[in-house]
Parts: structure tokens; C-alpha cells; sequence
């Protein structure tokens, strides 16, 4: 259960590029083998390799839990394919508009929260997806949920200036522990700097030591090496 830093592409919002769950972590195929392998080993879970319509910015683009996946609409055979092929899992590509369902959504195996925006047909398509409740909902006052916590079966880390009534519709909903903190050196927008699960997370390489010890615990993790 190990929490370690990391960068992608020299940069420390790694989690603009890659996304995790208890069975997966996606990267795009342009991060080094090397890079690649650490990240599986250190999540303990299945490595997939894709870009998501051709693009690297996997973690904007894409939401999934264990159960199932979100994919925008661009998304292109050949990469759903290299999903398919690592896994068996409820895909969905949502025929809308919208494209960064990374950033709309905050799901965990017990729950999602979404952009209060969705319409109810494409919440329902996510709770079928993904196994779960769908409930709308905001952080600090923002619809772009997904980009502002990292949500694990073990806890869930949030934009600092979350409210009480936001902080209690997460608990409900995700049904884990709820805390807040930043990353990279106060960087507000958790998810663009912290992917994790169950058994691990990695933080962008500027986050401080302060600022890992609010995310171990939040994530109920330790620092590596500890």
C-alpha cells in the first residue's frame, strides 16, 4: 500500500494522462516501457496502453470504475479494442458533445458523482456503466468534479475549499471516507495530480511532504519507504 512521486512527460500533472482503478491503469503508448511498468507494478493492477482519439490526455478524457468504463465519442475502435483485449468491462462511448467525462465525473466501485449538466438519460447510461448510483453534484462550488478529487474504495481527497453539504453528498454517495488537501505545491485540482486505489497512488513529483501525509491519509496509504 504504497504511495509514491512520479511525472509523465517531465510533468508533474500526471493525472491529466493516466487514470487507475482496482483493475487497470491506462497510459498512453508514447510513456516509456520503463515508466509504464512502474506504475503497474506500483498500482498492482493491469497495465493498458492507448491514447483515447488519438489524444494523450487519457485521465481528462475517460471515467471508469471496476465495473465499467466512459469514453468520449471520439474514441476509435482500435483503442477501445486494446481495452477490450486487457479486460472484461462494461464499455460505453457517450454520443454527446461533451468529451471529458475525466473531469465530469468522480466515480469509486460504490458510487459516482457527476456534472450537475448531464442530461438524466446520459447519468443513467454512466450508473449502467459503471454499476452505481449516479448523483449530481459540485466540489468548492464547481461542476467539474472529476477534475477536482481523486476518488478510491478507500477514501476520497478534494479541492480544499469543498463545503460541508458537498463533503456529505460524497460520503453518501462514494460511501468512503472524505478529505481535503492539494497536490504539486497547491495545486487545488486533485485529480490532475493523483491517481490511485486500493492498493496504491502516485502523486505528481512537485507535491510536498505536507501535503503527501494529508493524502496517505485520506487515501489510507503510506509514503514509500516508510
Amino acid at each position: 500500500m504504497a504511495l509514491s512521486l512520479f511525472n509523465l512527460f517531465g510533468s508533474a500533472s500526471l493525472g491529466v494522462y493516466s487514470l487507475a482503478t482496482d483493475r487497470m491503469v491506462i497510459v498512453p503508448p508514447q510513456v516509456s516501457k520503463t515508466k509504464a511498468q512502474k506504475l503497474e507494478e506500483g498500482l498492482k493492477t493491469k497495465l493498458v496502453v492507448t491514447t483515447i482519439g488519438e489524444s494523450v490526455l487519457i485521465g481528462a478524457l475517460v471515467c471508469a470504475n471496476s465495473n465499467g468504463i466512459i469514453l468520449p465519442h471520439f474514441t476509435q475502435v482500435e483503442e477501445i479494442d486494446a481495452i477490450k483485449s486487457a479486460l472484461d468491462i462494461n464499455i460505453t462511448v457517450m454520443e454527446t458533445k461533451k468529451t471529458a467525462y475525466g473531469n465530469l465525473i468522480l466515480a469509486n466501485d460504490y458510487g459516482a458523482i457527476v456534472h450537475p449538466g448531464l442530461r438524466k438519460e446520459d447519468m443513467a447510461k454512466i450508473g449502467d456503466t459503471l454499476g452505481v448510483e449516479v448523483v449530481p453534484g459540485e466540489i468548492a462550488g464547481l461542476p467539474y468534479v472529476g477534475s477536482l478529487a481523486t476518488a478510491t474504495n478507500k477514501g476520497v481527497l478534494a479541492h480544499p475549499l469543498l463545503r460541508d453539504e458537498e463533503q456529505k453528498i460524497l460520503k453518501d454517495v462514494l460511501k468512503v471516507h472524505v478529505d481535503v488537501g492539494t497536490v504539486n505545491c497547491g495545486i487545488p485540482y486533485v485529480a490532475t495530480g493523483l491517481i490511485g486505489n486500493t492498493l496504491g497512488a502516485v502523486a505528481g513529483f512537485m507535491t510536498t511532504g505536507p501535503e503527501l501525509f494529508i493524502i496517505g491519509n485520506a487515501l489510507d496509504l503510506v509514503r514509500e519507504n516508510e
